[in-house]
């Protein structure tokens, strides 16, 4: 049988097993975060999706990541704080953890196999910023489905199952049509 999000379990920040088949029946935004990125800011708008449906049945369940270029350095409990004192964050909140490579978590491993690289959004600023930096890593980086960065978000519906990966380039009120469209 496929496996759906709720075959998974992941560490809360205090290092605890939490099951994902609670959230069985709403609908999921996986968000890797971190808390000195430029893309940080979307916290602030993942925030007001949070509010807006989590009385509709949306959970955002965000898992902080320092993979990438050390931009979250902090303990979980340091993490927790520095989101709900700058952006106000609510939502769930897990323990920090690897997306990509030989500590990957599983979590991670099967959103990726699920929705692959879904490009960066042409509008944003730094778009061509991160091709140019990735290219030169790899120049078929856009063809795996490797996390390319913070802030790469994953869209679960109501039945576990992965409806769409968003790029750290494409904001969280880009969005919202997608995620009323899953409720």
């Amino acid at each position: 049988m496929e496996k759906t999000l709720y075959d998974f379990s992941v560490k809360n920040k205090k290092g605890e097993d939490v099951s994902l088949a609670q959230y069985k029946g709403k609908v999921v935004l996986v968000v890797n975060t971190a808390s000195k990125c430029g893309f940080t800011p979307q916290f602030q708008g993942l925030q007001a999706l949070w509010e807006k449906y989590q009385d509709k049945g949306l959970v955002i369940a965000g898992f902080p990541c320092n993979q990438f270029a050390g931009q979250d350095p902090g303990t979980n409990d340091e993490i927790q704080e520095f989101c709900s004192l700058n952006y106000g964050v609510n939502f769930p909140m897990y323990a920090k953890i690897d997306v990509n490579g030989e500590n990957e978590d599983p979590l991670f491993t099967w959103l990726k196999s699920q929705a692959g690289f879904a490009g960066w959004d042409e509008g944003h600023e730094l778009s061509a910023l991160l091709d140019g930096m990735l290219r030169k890593q790899d120049p078929d980086y856009d063809k795996k489905s490797d996390i390319k960065w913070n802030f790469t978000k994953f869209l679960i519906n109501k039945e576990g199952k992965v409806v769409r990966r968003f790029e750290p380039t494409a904001t969280p009120e880009a969005m919202d049509e997608y995620i009323a469209n899953e409720l």
